[in-house]
């Protein structure tokens, strides 16, 4: 497996986001088949393993630090604090951003426990409470590097600004948001601040939440619990005008001989040496599949044309609705 760096890890290329086996798309997969893909993947080459204490609320946590407990000096480990779950007045749970230095060290001291490690190798702010300064938030994270809970720190879905002046307090090792082929926030500011600075960019959802991969066609049926449900380009009519790019992305990947997933992914990994793809699966067959795009090398011309396929005018919709879009802090384009 190809490594890529984050602060002062090696790591593969592509990770595994572990959110899928508790959360946010539907009822969560048997635990023996979740068990399954996580040895399946440390045994392919996959060193960097991705949780949140938001995931199940605490439950992938929990799966994560049962199963890859005895494996733990071969991998990555990250999770994420500042955003978790609480009851609602209906007894719902609901999500809570809270980045007040004495939630986060709360927050850290619940992950280790669940975890079952002393230190967490990557911790990041999963998103910013902008109620509370940047340099607030990072200055107590910083404290757990010092006591020697956490080894090293990222962000989740902030922009270029944010990050310089997070990194002025403690520097920054990780910067995680949504990247792919139809998401391309990032290319805006945070790339390039990323690699200015020495950050890893970790792309999660860089198969689109499934669109990507062509294997997604009717969107009516999702579950109750699925996240895609509120996603404005997930709706039914926005989503029909987004399959239309596909084929042309299929042919594409006919002629390099990969799948329509390892091509998103290889222009993932074309983007440059400080980008990390983290595609998150719960079936065996998609694991394999995702990290043969780590021995691809797409032509110049390829990659081009996928940009002109899909990008910010091609794509029909947000990619979240006004309540999600108000809870991050990305760079936005302008819509045409």
């Amino acid at each position: 497996m190809q490594q890529r760096r984050i602060g002062p890890f090696s790591v593969s290329a592509i990770g595994l986001g572990c959110m899928n086996f508790s959360h946010a798309y539907g009822a969560p997969p048997p635990a023996e088949v979740s068990e399954r893909v996580l040895l399946q993947a440390l045994d392919s080459g996959v060193t960097m393993f991705d949780t949140a204490a938001l995931y199940g609320f605490g439950a992938n946590e929990q799966l994560v630090g049962r199963v890859l407990a005895p494996h733990r000096s071969k991998i990555t480990l990250a999770s994420k604090g500042g955003l978790f779950g609480a009851p609602g007045t209906d007894g719902v749970m609901k999500r809570v951003i809270d980045g007040r230095p004495e939630t986060l060290r709360r927050h850290c001291e619940d992950s280790l426990r669940r975890l079952g490690t002393d230190v967490i190798d990557l911790y990041y702010l999963h998103r910013w409470d902008k109620r509370v300064p940047i340099e607030d938030s990072v200055g107590a994270m910083a404290e757990l590097v010092r006591e020697g809970k956490v080894r090293a720190l990222g962000l989740s879905e902030v922009s270029a600004v944010t990050l310089r002046r997070a990194h002025a307090v403690h520097p920054i090792a990780a910067l995680q948001t949504e990247y792919s082929l139809w998401t391309r926030n990032p290319e805006i500011a945070v790339l390039e601040a990323c690699q200015e600075l020495g950050v890893a960019f970790v792309a999660f959802s860089p198969l689109a939440r499934a669109f990507l991969t062509g294997a997604l066609v009717d969107v009516s049926g999702f579950d109750a619990r699925d996240i895609r449900r509120a996603m404005p380009r997930f709706a039914p009519e926005a989503y029909a005008a987004n399959l239309k790019l596909l084929d042309p992305c299929r042919e594409l990947a006919t002629r390099v001989g990969c799948t329509l997933a390892q091509l998103a992914l290889a222009w993932l990994l074309a983007r440059g040496e400080h980008v990390i793809a983290l595609p998150g699966t719960t079936r065996s067959e998609h694991l394999h599949e995702n990290l043969g795009a780590a021995a691809l090398s797409l032509p110049g011309e390829v990659i081009a044309a996928l940009d002109r396929l899909v990008n910010n005018d091609t794509v029909v919709g947000e990619r979240y609705n006004a309540g999600g879009q108000a809870d991050v802090d990305t760079e936005q384009f302008a819509r045409r």
